[in-house]
């Protein structure tokens, strides 16, 4: 096998994750040689694409599930996408301006409701109480056949679409437009990561060799994978959740509503998407289920699914608590149901009631070839699932999990990862142009 030159930084995955580094270090670093492998033959064509997600930048105002400290630092962090977007002239093309809320269905719901408003009004000044008479003006089918009462928190004016995958690609092309070597290695797949006597890094892909100063791996569920086989990070395994989708026939509605948050359930509640790729029609989901899989509609290596598994009492001991919760059994069961053909449809259908009840069975289609994992991250010495960003740092290397809200963060992200990798490197970051063009618009 040939051995490449020595490159400063080496990104594994060229994700969203992947490319906002690579973009970082090109346009704010003195980083002058990077490469980038992706195994597929382009950028985002896994977690990253907009048919595997809901297209959705998570700033916290809507997600009722997020504490007011979570809130907090994902907004400061969503907000690199945003004025990204603005800076480098995505609006209407990466990000759109649309509206968006979070549902109350129900006397108890809309108490709820109001005292998070009050709340969060301070953080998200923007957000606004819409009562029936406004919700009928801007969605009435919200409305019809309504027998309880609603109210919804809500937003306009504000960035609250993306399609992650072409952001990425702009993310590439502005790197690419620098005066830095870079290399994008499409179709080529990174099967083995060592760290050599000097302390550089020896990258074997399925076709050669090439070494780095620094390494971050931006890779889903394989990061946790590369890790373990270096000995990092065996005290983590993986529970891979997928999520599904379904399409209504007609756009039904034109901005994202969300319903409130279950606080016992740690996964997503079900929500209405215009989705930005299909001419805005409406897709709800995600249903969220286990799934023996680390890439969706991709083949599955049995080594490495069991690898990620990692079971032992431990772990066991995780699904055991969670089973034990009766509403979560339910919800598991439920959306286990939910993937069935003819029968999760009718199931499925009571969950997007909620948001549109007039919607009748006939009107909605499972969304073929829509869908992504979504890797949860258990620690099997704390017995506990975490629920947000899990990393993993050494010396010269970075393994990144990022389970959502992981591409609305993941500038942020890319901007620790870019701090870590200059101060290992001694190389400069020019923090004066990254505020004027991505911390502050």
């Amino acid at each position: 096998m040939l051995v490449n030159k020595l490159f400063e930084t080496a990104i594994i995955g060229s994700g969203v994750a992947g490319t906002s580094l690579l973009f970082t270090l090109a346009r704010y670093t003195d980083i002058k040689d990077i490469i980038i492998f992706e195994k597929y033959e382009e950028v985002s064509l896994l977690n990253s694409n907009p048919k595997a997600n809901s297209q959705t930048l998570h700033v916290g105002d809507i997600e009722t599930n997020y504490t007011f400290e979570k809130a907090k630092k994902v907004k400061k962090a969503s907000s690199m996408i945003s004025n990204f977007i603005h800076h480098f002239g995505g609006v209407g093309e990466i990000g759109f301006i649309r509206n968006k809320m979070v549902l109350a269905v129900g006397t108890d719901e809309i108490k709820k409701l109001k005292r998070r408003f009050e709340e969060f009004k301070e953080l998200y000044p923007y957000l606004e109480l819409w009562d029936e008479e406004k919700l009928m003006q801007i969605e009435p089918m919200l409305l019809d056949g309504r027998t309880e009462p609603i109210m919804a928190m809500g937003a306009s004016g504000q960035i609250t679409t993306i399609d992650f995958k072409k952001l990425s690609e702009r993310f590439v092309q502005e790197a690419i437009n620098t005066d830095k070597n870079i290399q994008m290695r499409y179709n080529e797949e990174v099967t083995k990561i060592v760290r050599l006597d000097d302390g550089t890094y020896e990258i074997t892909t399925d076709t050669t060799r090439f070494n780095a100063k620094s390494v971050v791996v931006n890779a889903g569920s394989y990061s946790l994978l590369f890790a373990q086989s270096m000995g990092y990070g065996l005290h983590y395994a993986i529970l891979p959740i997928g999520g599904s989708f379904f399409f209504t026939k007609k756009r039904l509605l034109n901005s994202k509503v969300y319903t409130m948050q279950n606080p016992k359930l740690p996964f997503a509640a079900v929500h209405a998407d215009p989705d930005c790729t299909q001419g805005w029609k409406t897709r709800f989901g995600p249903t969220a289920f286990a799934l023996p899989k680390l890439e969706r509609y991709h083949s599955l290596h049995i080594k490495d699914f069991f690898a990620a598994l990692n079971i032992d009492k431990d772990v066991t001991s995780v699904y055991m608590n969670l089973l034990k919760d009766k509403t979560i059994r339910r919800y598991i069961l439920r959306n286990v149901i939910e993937e069935l053909p003819w029968l999760g449809k009718d199931v499925f259908l009571k969950d997007a009631q909620k948001i549109i009840p007039s919607l009748e069975a006939d009107e909605i289609r499972f969304a073929e070839g829509y869908g992504g994992m979504r890797p949860q991250i258990i620690d099997k010495e704390k017995h506990e699932l975490l629920l947000g960003e899990a990393k993993i740092v050494d010396t010269g290397v970075i393994f990144n999990m990022t389970p959502s809200p992981g591409a609305s963060s993941s500038l942020f992200i890319a901007h620790q990862d870019a701090l870590a990798v200059c101060a290992y490197l001694n190389a400069s970051f020019d923090e004066e142009k990254h505020a004027a063009e991505i911390q502050i618009l």
